[in-house]
């Protein structure tokens, strides 16, 4: 049973460069843990991704949440952890603070992360291994289902899940050549053009066919140069994607979108605020058929990725499990994305760490297309077991859990 609860406000310091954006000048990587320490001697560990201040408040939102799974045993509590998600969202006072959004629901996505960090391990499996094992049945059983039954029921993501079950063995050849990465940190947005000149050469160099740079000047002249650069130092057979990180307005993006069409973009991602679901989705037709809408970073939960989904907003998703409700909600967003034969790429405010396997589920139970996570490296070093990515493709992590352990 779990005998001792903790949090740890775990701030790191990345450089005045490095992490840049738009909107986000000098971010300060963050991570609101949540540690569980069961009556066997095993910890599992639970990450909500913040830029610094404010990292407290989800900590301690995160110590009010899990004080209910003192004395609980895991499997006791994971059989049933839909309805114990829903439960604890649904806090009548601490709602207030949402709902399902904000400091209330990141604290939620590190409770629930650590949940299922200590589920894998007490089994001594890798999280991936530990989906791919779960029957349909338990793995909707881990899933809160509510305000979704207009797109998707219980009973739909329990026959989703079997339609893609007799094809499993088709898409396990993932496991041996590892699942493909594409490079971030090219061109954050402090970065001079030299620099990004030297960092798309780097990447190349280092295998990875795939890369993104960050935009949203206020000089769009300034934005189109650099993306010119990187196409230009990339090749024409590069994967090029650019994050503007919500800076722009809407009249602002669909010039954009006009202005970048030769540069060959596979998307545009975050053109406007996370909020303006319909924006996104006049955006989406506005962009096609040259690139598509990517966004998920700031959509804060489930009923947003239905909406979004629902109007036809996104042409990738890019649900994190460290910003909605953590690995449960993940794979809510992740089954009606299928439903609805959209892609899941997603954001990685974990450094990869987790994504690396909920993605590998998405690809083998789902039958999503293996296309691409992102791969950002600044906190490689603090991690016990970091994500191994070599010649571009994350390699298959085999240590139980989901690699959340910090050092």
């Amino acid at each position: 049973m779990i005998s001792r609860i903790t949090t740890r406000d775990a701030r790191f310091d990345i450089g005045t460069e490095a992490g840049s954006d738009a909107i986000h000048r000098n971010p300060r990587y963050s991570y609101a843990v949540t540690q569980l320490d069961d009556d066997c001697g095993i910890r599992g560990t639970g990450l909500a991704f913040t830029l610094g201040e404010g990292n407290d408040l989800v900590c301690q939102g995160a110590a009010f949440l899990a004080r209910r799974l003192q004395g609980r045993d895991i499997e006791e509590v994971m059989a049933g952890f839909g309805s114990f998600q829903r439960e604890l969202s649904n806090e009548q006072q601490f709602r207030w603070l949402g709902p399902h959004k904000g400091v209330a629901h990141l604290a939620l996505a590190s409770v629930t992360n650590a949940c299922w960090d200590l589920w894998a391990k007490r089994r001594d499996v890798p999280l991936w291994q530990l989906l791919l094992d779960l029957s349909p049945e338990a793995i909707v059983a881990a899933i809160d289902f509510s305000y979704l039954e207009d797109e998707l029921s219980p009973d739909e993501a329990l026959a989703l899940i079997r339609e893609h079950q007799p094809t499993r063995g088709d898409r396990d050849a993932i496991l041996d050549r590892g699942y493909p990465g594409y490079d971030t940190s090219i061109g954050w947005f402090n970065y001079s053009d030299e620099q990004l000149r030297r960092n798309v050469q780097k990447s190349v160099d280092a295998g990875f066919t795939a890369m993104k740079l960050k935009v949203g000047s206020p000089d769009m002249e300034s934005d189109l140069r650099r993306t010119a650069i990187v196409r230009d130092c990339a090749g024409g057979d590069a994967t090029l994607m650019v994050d503007c990180n919500q800076q722009w307005s809407m009249p602002r993006a669909i010039e954009f979108g006009e202005r970048s069409r030769d540069f060959n973009l596979l998307w545009i991602e975050e053109p406007t605020h996370p909020d303006d679901v319909l924006g996104h989705a006049s955006l989406a037709k506005a962009y096609a058929p040259h690139t598509k809408v990517a966004a998920g970073e700031h959509v804060p939960n489930r009923i947003l990725f239905k909406n979004y989904l629902q109007l036809g907003a996104l042409g990738f998703c890019q649900v994190d499990a460290v910003r909605v409700a953590g690995v449960s909600e993940f794979l809510a967003v992740s089954l009606m994305a299928r439903k609805r034969g959209i892609p899941v790429v997603p954001h990685v405010g974990d450094m990869g760490q987790i994504h690396q396997h909920l993605v590998l589920f998405n690809h083998i139970a789902l039958g999503h297309e293996a296309l691409l996570l992102e791969h950002i490296p600044h906190l490689s070093e603090h991690f016990l077991h970091p994500c191994r990515v070599d010649d571009g493709v994350y390699q298959i992590p085999q240590e139980p859990g989901m690699g959340a352990d910090l050092i």
